[in-house]
């Protein structure tokens, strides 16, 4: 019997979501019996507050994938940090026509280089073509309001979606978070390209999952430079190490060294893009059309939101960076964003024969508008975004040190009392509240898998609905092997809590620990802070495939 500690890592976020549906309700219940005697480690799951819900089809006769926005509907938006109305209007100019974007021939590839390689000379035209964005009417769509209105209006609720008025479309927190960014990224590069006549302009990547990377780079707190922010939080300006697992709620607690959050923050990388991201839908997010919800995948959590967080200002609001209607009024918005588009492409080169990318219409015909650097409004589907290089522009190599960074079981082949009084997932009641650490065993379907069905199926530990506010993991646990992810969430102030999931993988993590013949395994969940406003409603091992 293999035991496994799983550490609910709460981290509070910027996002979220209108209340929907309940999960099924299963026969799990979680009473912790602190007396039980266990002479091996927990699995360490770290469920920080996830900012996604469970993907519910409202109405399934509505199905279809998710349609450009009609620009006429849009309304006003809802800061989601504080769930009242936005005192902005997020809308974009109107326009008559729209036409179905054609990729231009490809000649010479925009490069974007990593932003601590950047030269002085490359810094310069930046900042140029930002200063000209600035300065261009505030009634072009192209100007720099205008373009972090984009990201306001997509992700601040302020379009139904096409085909459902009863539900407001979210680009976040689904299979659309990629896709969606990238085109983001796409005409924002070229409208800068355009300002200062350089078809080969590229915008600079953060590349923060690199310790070289780890801080705010000068370029982004210059005095007098159009790519600085005065809407940051002091505290974390350089040289402060960038925290990937940083949670606000907890920013008041002493931090560890420099070398512990940069270790933190390889081992998070590394479960984020390799031991937790093994399925498609675990990566990209779960699948979201008209008449259903998001649900986040490994790629879209974790150390994007806690890097925004981390940058905006330490306030209920979090602007600029902590907030969806104001993050883009930060240049290093760009650059952050522009490092996940890099990361989504190195995990794809780390697939090999493995599936890439979805195959299902309802995900390939996805599509949205964006003004290009013509003014014109295009429509553009997330088919034509798998591939990077395809829509001219390409990134700079650096090292990836994180992929090196697997954790090491420090201890191995120790069992579970079987004399214990844990509780088994069937004689439990559910929701269970996470006031205090709570251990329950949990069977495992299959054991001593071969490799054929390793390669087959991932073993993934479920815990369904999850309600929750805000928490934080214990950072001294981050670099255990024992540890299997974080899972975030958003503060929110809707009157009905966000019940969410997550799925984390367990077979490389079983065989670290050589337990891949225990018949159960022990989870722990262990909430740092706000457990007494956290609850499951379930808990199970499933086997998925493509």
């Amino acid at each position: 019997m293999a035991s496994l500690p799983l550490s609910f890592c709460l981290l509070p976020d910027f996002f979220t979501k209108p209340p929907h549906s309940p999960p099924r309700q299963s026969s799990v219940s979680c009473n912790a019996k602190d007396g039980g005697k266990l002479d091996r480690r927990n699995l360490l799951i770290g469920i920080g507050g996830f900012y996604g819900g469970a993907n519910l089809v409202s109405s399934p006769s509505l199905a279809a994938p998710i349609s450009a926005p009609d620009l006429s509907k849009c309304t006003t938006g809802t800061d989601l940090n504080t769930n009242q109305p936005l005192d902005v209007n997020c809308c974009p100019p109107p326009s008559e026509k729209i036409t179905d974007y054609k990729m231009p021939p490809v000649t010479t590839l925009r490069f974007r280089p990593a932003a601590h390689l950047a030269s002085k000379e490359y810094i310069a035209k930046y900042e140029k073509a930002v200063e000209l964005m600035k300065a261009l009417p505030d009634d072009d769509p192209r100007n720099f309001i205008q373009q972090a209105n984009v990201h306001c209006a997509y992700c601040n609720l302020t379009y139904p979606q096409t085909g459902d008025s009863a539900l407001k479309l979210q680009v976040h927190n689904s299979w659309l978070f990629y896709p969606w960014h990238r085109w983001y990224l796409y005409f924002y590069e070229r409208i800068l390209g355009k300002l200062i006549d350089d078809p080969t302009f590229g915008l600079p990547f953060w590349n923060w999952d690199n310790p070289d990377g780890m801080v705010i780079l000068e370029m982004f707190v210059k005095n007098g430079s159009p790519l600085s922010d005065a809407r940051r939080n002091p505290a974390h300006l350089p040289p402060v190490v960038a925290d990937l697992n940083y949670s606000a709620q907890n920013s008041s607690d002493p931090s560890p060294d420099p070398s512990q959050i940069i270790r933190n923050n390889l081992n998070e990388m590394y479960l984020e893009m390799v031991r937790n991201a093994v399925k498609l839908e675990d990566f990209y997010g779960a699948k979201y059309v008209i008449g259903t919800e998001p649900d986040p995948g490994a790629g879209t959590r974790g150390s994007h939101t806690a890097l925004h967080v981390w940058v905006g200002e330490p306030t209920t609001t979090g602007e600029d960076m902590g907030n969806f209607y104001s993050a883009g009024r930060d240049s290093i918005f760009f650059s952050h964003h522009a490092n996940i588009d890099r990361l989504w492409s190195v995990w794809r080169g780390l697939r090999g024969e493995k599936p890439k990318e979805f195959t299902e219409p309802d995900w390939l015909n996805a599509n949205f508008l964006f003004y290009d650097e013509n003014k014109n409004l295009v429509r553009v589907k997330v088919k034509d975004t798998l591939e990077n290089e395809k829509m001219g522009y390409t990134f700079q190599k650096v090292h990836n040190p994180w992929l090196t960074k697997r954790p090491i079981a420090r201890t191995k082949k120790s069992k579970v009392a079987t004399t214990s009084p844990l509780p088994s997932v069937a004689e439990t009641v559910i929701p269970v509240k996470l006031d205090k650490v709570v251990k329950v065993l949990v069977d495992r379907p299959k054991k001593s898998r071969s490799k054929q069905d390793k390669e087959k199926e991932e073993e993934l530990l479920v815990i369904e609905g999850i309600e929750v506010d805000t928490a934080k993991f214990p950072e001294e646990l981050l670099d255990k092997a024992e540890y299997a992810g974080c899972y975030s969430q958003v503060p929110h102030k809707n009157s009905t809590k966000v019940k969410s999931r997550i799925r984390l993988a367990l077979t490389e993590l079983l065989e670290d620990l050589e337990v891949e013949d225990d018949d159960k395994i022990l989870v722990s969940l262990v909430p740092k802070a706000g457990g007494e406003d956290i609850s499951i409603g379930g808990i199970k091992i499933i086997y998925a495939s493509e």
